[in-house]
């Protein structure tokens, strides 16, 4: 199999078991848990169900239907630019980055395109991201999709020097 070939099916991989794993976990929440509801499991970590309007920390900086669809085009062009940095052999570590961040962005976007609708509070593109990982130490709570998210970026930084070289890749 050729490297091309294995960072496609890594970075695949990783987008549908980070999707897979947030989704299952918001469903769960959504299905156990009433809004607020918390559960500690230890003295710095809980879960707590909290629906999340807006973007990263509840921020909500335009219309939802504006916002829904930015994420949408700019996880359309992630997806290309994957497939760009794949054809033109980028790192593998480069490659995975972008996969988390993809993987985040798309989790969240399934929840604001369905979740309105198939439970029952708002149409399609308005429904509200589901939050349910709570820390002591940080007061926002988030998911799995986040997560994802801020371990790619992260990880980018932790690695920018080797990454991005002077070369221009």
């Amino acid at each position: 199999m050729s490297l091309q070939a294995k960072q496609s099916v890594l970075a695949s991989a990783i987008v549908l078991i980070i999707i897979i794993a947030d989704q299952a976990m918001k469903l769960w929440v959504h299905s156990a848990f009433y809004i607020g509801e918390s559960f500690k499991i230890t003295e710095w970590f809980s879960l707590v169900y909290v629906e999340n309007d807006g973007i990263a920390f509840g921020i909500e900086l335009f219309d939802k239907l504006i916002l829904t669809l930015f994420r949408i085009v700019v996880s359309g062009a992630l997806i290309w630019y994957i497939a760009h940095c794949i054809r033109r052999g980028e790192s593998t570590l480069f490659i995975t980055c972008l996969a988390l961040i993809l993987a985040g962005a798309t989790g969240n976007i399934i929840d604001c395109v369905f979740y309105g609708k198939v439970f029952g509070y708002a149409p399609y593109f308005y429904g509200r991201v589901i939050d349910m990982l709570s820390f002591s130490f940080f007061p926002p709570v988030f998911n799995i999709a986040d997560s994802a998210i801020t371990v790619g970026v992260f990880l980018m930084l932790i690695f920018s020097k080797k990454l991005f070289k002077e070369d221009g890749k």
